[in-house]
């Protein structure tokens, strides 16, 4: 009697291990490098970006927001830290939920993070196209957005190391920036008699709780680098060490720098009455320093809005390698790295294809998508340190419950909380996405009817 043979397995380890070996990434990043990645990705001069927007949102009471949001991302980021020890490789919130829930809910989670990875970069190009324009409107802003997709494109290609460099000089022109803006802003607050409790009591076109939590909601975008950080695990020195110390200092780090600037900038112009509100921050420098310190601001918030786009565009597409190296997304364009650079160069390219997007989408939906889908994968990465942890491990005595089921519990809550403050047309689009997602799913495990494909990390 003939037997049929049997059907091959949709990865084998094998053939998993044998696509890891065909690529591997550098390990040379230390903890400053880690932490100065995640600062550039998340731009300190972020807060420029929307504080038009969630200034007339919030009434005027943006470090109000950010100190909300600051609160759920310290308690999420804290749940980062410890699945990155669990789990350092590459694939940040997919790796997480896949190797805590299975591959269904990790394919889902690491597609919502896709989302706002994916729109995380056109936002940069787009904030660029409009600061630019205002400053030179001789120049359509097209021109800027597609020089800085080409320019932050071959910085990706080749490699991690030019991206770590080019962070240093960032992040350094930000920081000159940072300290005039601050001496001027206080100084001017200071001479025109404002009151400092201004920018927590708000100047009364808005009241109440609910517009700080559809202002917060907002800022998550502001806070993606401490995950973009975990995504880095696998180009880490000792990332079990360096990539959770590096989480937690990114994100406490950044949150202060966000708060004293938004602080400032409300005293220093206290209205919401701006030219443009998706180029309010060019009324408010004028306001501190005049004409010299708009330039030396545009300097400065274009070298953060591209080494945003540099290190966003570099975490998308390590997580775009994930998904193909497991099998998830076809391997044979995504799960490969360059064996001249070392780097998903294909992955790349079509992150750079998608960034064209930035030309005829606007602002406030960008910033809406991009923490739609960071506040599904953060809410994901809080659950999966109950599995993990408390449920799978079984780490319950003494202070292990604390650790393993109150915290990431409380910071599953309030990320919910923030989720559920965007505006109906984010779900709409959002949950259109995970259709999406669906579907590709559907796809690859051949009507649900086969395993979802996972990633072998024996090797």
């Amino acid at each position: 009697m003939s037997h049929s043979p049997a059907p091959e397995p949709l990865i084998s380890p094998t053939r998993a291990t044998a696509q890891v070996t065909q690529g591997r990434f550098k390990r040379v990043l230390g903890t400053p490098s880690l932490v100065l990645f995640g600062l550039v990705y998340m731009v300190p001069l972020t807060v420029f970006t929307t504080y038009g927007i969630v200034t007339q949102l919030t009434g005027g009471r943006v470090p109000v927001a950010y100190l909300i949001t600051l609160v759920a991302m310290v308690f999420t980021a804290r749940s980062y830290a410890r699945m990155s020890v669990a789990y350092p490789y590459a694939g940040s919130a997919y790796v997480y939920t896949q190797r805590s829930f299975g591959g269904a809910v990790g394919f889902l989670s690491g597609w919502a993070l896709l989302l706002d990875y994916l729109f995380l970069p056109m936002i940069n190009y787009l904030v660029l196209g409009i600061y630019l324009s205002a400053s030179f409107p001789g120049i359509p802003a097209w021109v800027f957005v597609v020089a800085a997709i080409a320019l932050v494109t071959v910085l990706n290609v080749v490699g991690i190391v030019s991206v770590n460099r080019t962070n240093f000089v960032i992040i350094a022109v930000q920081t000159i920036f940072i300290v005039v803006f601050l001496a001027l802003a206080f100084s001017t607050a200071a001479g025109n008699g404002v009151d400092p409790l201004l920018p927590f009591t708000g100047d009364g076109t808005v009241e109440g709780f609910g517009a700080l939590f559809a202002g917060a909601a907002i800022l998550c975008l502001s806070f993606l680098g401490f995950d973009s950080v975990s995504t880095l695990a696998e180009e880490a020195k000792d990332s079990k060490r360096s990539v959770p110390r590096a989480i937690m200092i990114t994100t406490l780090t950044a949150g202060a720098i966000f708060i004293v600037i938004s602080y400032a900038a409300q005293l220093v112009f206290p209205s919401n009455a701006f030219t443009d509100v998706d180029s309010a921050g060019l009324d408010v420098v004028a306001a501190a320093g005049g004409e010299w310190l708009s330039a030396l601001f545009i300097a400065g918030y274009v070298a953060g809005a591209t080494g945003s786009a540099l290190t966003s565009q570099a975490s998308v597409a390590r997580i775009l390698f994930a998904m193909g190296r497991d099998g998830v997304l076809p391997r044979a364009v995504f799960g490969r790295l360059s064996k001249r650079f070392g780097t998903p160069v294909v992955a790349v390219l079509i992150v750079s294809a998608i960034s064209m997007l930035a030309l005829v989408f606007d602002l406030m939906l960008l910033s809406e998508m991009i923490s739609f889908g960071a506040l599904i994968a953060f809410s994901v990465v809080n659950l999966s340190v109950i599995k993990h942890y408390f449920i799978d491990g079984r780490e319950r005595s003494g202070l292990a419950v604390l650790n393993n089921l109150v915290l990431p519990l409380i910071g599953f809550a309030l990320t919910v909380w923030l989720w559920t403050s965007l505006s109906g047309r984010t779900f709409i689009i959002g949950l259109l996405w995970l259709l999406v997602g669906v579907v590709i799913l559907a796809i690859a495990t051949k009507g649900f009817r086969r395993p979802t494909p996972m990633l072998d990390l024996k090797e």
